[in-house]
């Protein structure tokens, strides 16, 4: 095969997972507008407020995809600990510059004039990156406590006290289970990893039932209709947005919930309002995209050229998938009140760019694997 030819091959988009991603971004920005156009027309006076902005991101969001599926992913490994360090930087300005922004009783975000980012969702980016290196370079050692094990849980440990003091109980949970599985995958002894988490309950446990709004969060999950006018309340109105919209929903921009019953419809419960507005077939064309998707980045990562590629691309996917099912979750009364954005469907910035962004080294490493059988001819 010629260098042309080669060239014109790898250089090739994914077209299984542009797709779905494309088309999941679209539906978002529809639904971002039906969600919150009385919200923004009360608050604001433009209903076409949040529209604008949520383009404007998707916008952003494409060209992140497109610098990143031309951004080699074997670059990362040099840019590991540089990662790491602005991500506990911006987490540290959260609580010790005047950036820190509060909202709904929690310091989660970093601000400059109108622009706004959530340091958390870089960390996590960052967490991944670090592991893949990380237990690539030491493969022939992992077994080890002291190589295989505390590096990184100790690196966990230094984001997870900078985002419990936001508080982000539920950032903690899913970087928690994003780190033990990469390395479980990576190869981490077992021993280790069942030890320290069965060590780890008890302190859960107690920074749970410390917590007051945490305990009624349980509570409220357990039977939300004994708390309809307070813990309970976001759940109650979730599901019975679901519950209106049927099978084929109510109509795109004709949902009621929407209406200053459920908070947030535009972010945390867009979910809510799309099983209203399109129904459960809707729902399940939502579901089915999402599928795609991860089965494609999991694809990828059984099959990429290197350990380093392969990690990558399982922690990228994996941390898409928990965010998937936890939002998915919450919004069915399946598990407890988490505030945690939709990828690529819900209103926001961080989550849509670094999304957009993972599914561009995705791309990269799928790139890499076309490109790598060509060389070992």
């Amino acid at each position: 095969m010629s260098a042309k030819k080669q060239t014109t091959y790898t250089a090739a988009y994914d077209i299984q997972l542009l797709f779905p991603v494309l088309f999941l971004v679209g539906i978002g920005i529809v639904m971002v507008y039906s969600a919150s156009s009385a919200v923004a027309l009360k608050k604001f006076g433009s209903d076409y407020l949040f529209l604008k902005k949520q383009a404007l991101f998707a916008l952003v969001g494409i060209i992140g995809l497109v610098i990143c599926r031309h951004f080699p992913y074997r670059w990362y490994r040099p840019l590991t600990y540089p990662l790491l360090a602005l991500a506990l930087l911006f987490l540290l300005a959260i609580q010790f510059t005047d950036f820190g922004f509060s909202a709904g009783g929690s310091a989660r975000w970093l601000r400059y004039g109108h622009f706004s980012f959530q340091p958390s969702e870089f960390a996590r980016f960052a967490m991944v990156v670090f592991l893949a290196y990380s237990l690539e370079k030491k493969a022939d050692k992992l077994k080890e406590f002291s190589i295989g094990f505390l590096p990184h849980v100790l690196v966990f440990g230094a984001f997870a006290v900078c985002i419990f003091k936001q508080p982000d109980f539920g950032s903690i949970l899913i970087l928690a289970a994003l780190t033990w599985l990469m390395m479980f995958v990576g190869g981490v002894r077992c021993l280790h990893l069942l030890t320290s988490l069965i060590a780890l309950l008890p302190v859960a446990y107690y920074f749970l039932i410390n917590a007051e709004y945490r305990v009624k969060r349980i509570l409220s999950f357990l039977d939300p209709w004994q708390y309809p006018a307070d813990e309970g309340y976001q759940v109650v109105h979730s599901l019975m947005a679901f519950g209106t919209g049927g099978l084929w929903g109510v109509g795109i921009g004709k949902g009621h919930q929407k209406l200053f019953y459920l908070p947030e419809p535009h972010t945390d419960f867009i979910f809510s309002i799309i099983g209203e507005e399109v129904g459960l077939a809707g729902v399940l064309i939502i579901i089915g995209l999402y599928g795609l998707v991860l089965m494609k980045g999991i694809q990828i990562s059984r099959n990429a050229p290197d350990t380093f590629g392969s990690l990558l691309a399982l922690g990228l996917t994996t941390a898409m998938g928990l965010q998937i099912c936890i939002n998915m979750g919450v919004t069915l009364g399946l598990l407890p009140t988490k505030g945690l954005a939709l990828p690529f469907l819900s209103y926001g910035g961080t989550s849509l760019l670094l999304n957009m962004a993972s599914i561009g080294i995705l791309m990269n490493i799928s790139a890499s694997l076309n490109a790598a059988p060509k060389k070992r001819k």
